[in-house]
Order: C-alpha cells, then structure tokens, then sequence
C-alpha cells in the first residue's frame, strides 16, 4: 500500500535537479508559499518547487530586506521540501554572514532535505532583487561565499546556485563578469537577477557556460517572458518567486471586502476551493486507508489476551 507522505529521497530529488539542468529542456519552478501549496505544484506536473526569501518575509509580515533568520528560512524549508518528491531551491540570501556562517547554512539546509539554494552578491542586510538602491560586495567576496559554500556540502549533488545583482548596479558586462568568477570558483549555476529582455538574457546565456536561471517575478524590473521563449534563449531553469501569494492574497483581499460590505461569504463560495477538493490534497482517505491498515488487526486464535504480552516475571528469552 502507497504511504500517504512523499517516499522519494532527498538524495534521489537532488540527483533529479542535477538531470533535469543537464537535460537541455527549461525545468518550472513555481514558489509555494506553504506545504498545502506545494502539493499542488506537484500535482500539476512542475519539475521542483521554488521557495522564495521575499515570499518568507511577507508571510511575516516583514519587507524582504535581510531581516529573516537562517532558522526561519530552513525552518520553512524544511516543511515544504516534505510535503514533496520534487527537487526544491530555495533563497539563502547573502548566506546569513561571514564564509563560515555561509558554510553553516549549506550544512543546515542539507540536513533539512533541500535540493540547492542560492547565495547573492549584495551586502549584508540585502535588498528584493527588483529594488533600487541595492549595493554588492566586491567579487572576491562573493568568490569566498561559493568557495566557503562548495567546500561544506557534504552531496556533491546539492546545487549551489550564485545570484549577481550586478546589473542594476554596474551594468550587463560587469554582471557577465561576475558570473564567469562564480562559476570558476564553483557555483553549479548562475542566476542573473533583473535582466531587462530577451537581448540581455540571449547576451548572458551566450556568455556563460553553466545552468542559468531566470526569474520571472511579477511587477519587476525583467520583461515575463514565457517558456517557449525562455527555452529558446537556452536558460536552463525559470522560477515564479511572488505569484502563487500574490494570487492567494489578492482573492484574501477581494473575500475580506465583501465579507465586510455584505456581512456573509455567501457570495463567495462559488470561487472558494471545495472541501472534497481540499480533502484531495490533504490526502484524507490515503491517511485513513494507511492508519486502518496499521492498527485494524486481531490476535491470532487460540492465543489467550493476556498471554500476549510476558509479565515482568517471565523470560522474553
């Protein structure tokens, strides 16, 4: 009988992530903002699960300016990367501090079942990727986050991704710079934040030999480009960061008013997600079937109730 609780392993997810960058096709990688979420991004067939920094920060009702902890973040983590089979990548910031913090970090997310994060070149607090104002370290010490990064993975199959923010700051040709020092010191990918259009995307992919990642975050500072496009640019994975929350908060909103306005939801069931629905994904009746397996039993004939168990008195030799 199937388990009702996700059985791939973490290691079998991180060498999935690996095949899928080297596969040659674009792997989608929604960002649930809670476990409930992520089961359906599994059930409707993405490659992993994205988990955002910004999404973590706003869930707490915080701006995504560096204030989360690395115990919130592999805390969450940790929770989604559960409740699925699928690869997951999430936000590790700046890394949460000096090389040796950083090098804890990787060690904490492994331990939390994570398939790869991602480390930016911002200073420390950081700020949203799409935000000007943004400063960056000086490459060499963004060179000794991945090095400090790579050298504590204990799975060579855990992907350490590098994000440079240098193209709001410096300009294209410094980022492509950047990014040919990560990938030299020995990021498995690269993630260009804010790139504009597809000249700078097609530009940046022409320029780096390694898994790109693109980010197609709503309301920011890159043009949305869908897959057929971002696939024939050659970039090897696309993250949706905000969408599944800003979807959800804006029907939380919309419901909220007319709660208020009207005085009942009645009006609103018919855009509400059913029970029976809700119930399919919380896998009620595979729960059940699983507990009524495991404790509908009866003891076997013609063994007497109380000698199923020995007293204290009795050899269990």
């Amino acid at each position: 009988m199937d388990s009702p609780v996700p059985t791939n392993s973490t290691h079998a997810a991180r060498q999935q992530l690996r095949r899928g960058l080297n596969s040659g096709r674009l792997l989608q990688f929604p960002g649930a903002f809670t476990p409930l979420s992520t089961r359906l991004i599994s059930e409707l067939g993405f490659d992993g699960v994205y988990i955002s920094g910004a999404v973590l920060s706003a869930e707490l009702g915080l701006p995504d300016i560096g204030l989360t902890t690395l115990t919130e973040v592999a805390g969450r983590a940790e929770q989604i990367a559960a409740t699925t089979s699928l690869p997951t990548l999430v936000d590790a910031d700046t890394g949460f501090g000096e090389p040796l913090n950083v090098a804890r970090t990787i060690q904490t997310l492994e331990g939390k079942g994570i398939s790869g994060c991602h480390l930016e070149d911002q200073v420390n607090p950081k700020r949203c990727g799409h935000l000007d104002g943004k400063t960056l370290v000086p490459a060499e010490e963004m060179i000794q986050r991945i090095r400090a990064a790579v050298t504590a993975r204990s799975d060579q199959n855990f992907v350490i991704c590098a994000r440079t923010d240098a193209r709001g700051v410096e300009g294209l040709p410094a980022a492509i710079e950047r990014a040919r020092a990560y990938v030299a010191a020995g990021a498995d990918m690269i993630f260009p934040e804010a790139l504009a259009n597809p000249a700078e995307f097609k530009e940046f992919r022409d320029a780096i030999d390694a898994p790109l990642l693109a980010n197609m975050t709503e309301f920011g500072k890159s043009e949305l480009l869908d897959t057929k496009t971002l696939s024939s640019l050659g970039f090897n994975l696309v993250i949706y960061p905000v969408t599944l929350l800003r979807l959800a908060m804006g029907a939380i909103e919309n419901g909220l008013r007319t709660i208020a306005e009207h005085g009942t939801q009645r009006d609103l069931v018919g855009r509400m997600q059913t029970r029976t629905r809700l119930y399919e994904l919380l896998r009620y009746r595979a729960y059940t079937a699983f507990d009524s397996q495991i404790f509908a039993f009866d003891i076997p004939t013609g063994v007497p109730a109380d000698a199923a168990v020995p007293t204290p008195t009795e050899s269990t030799s």
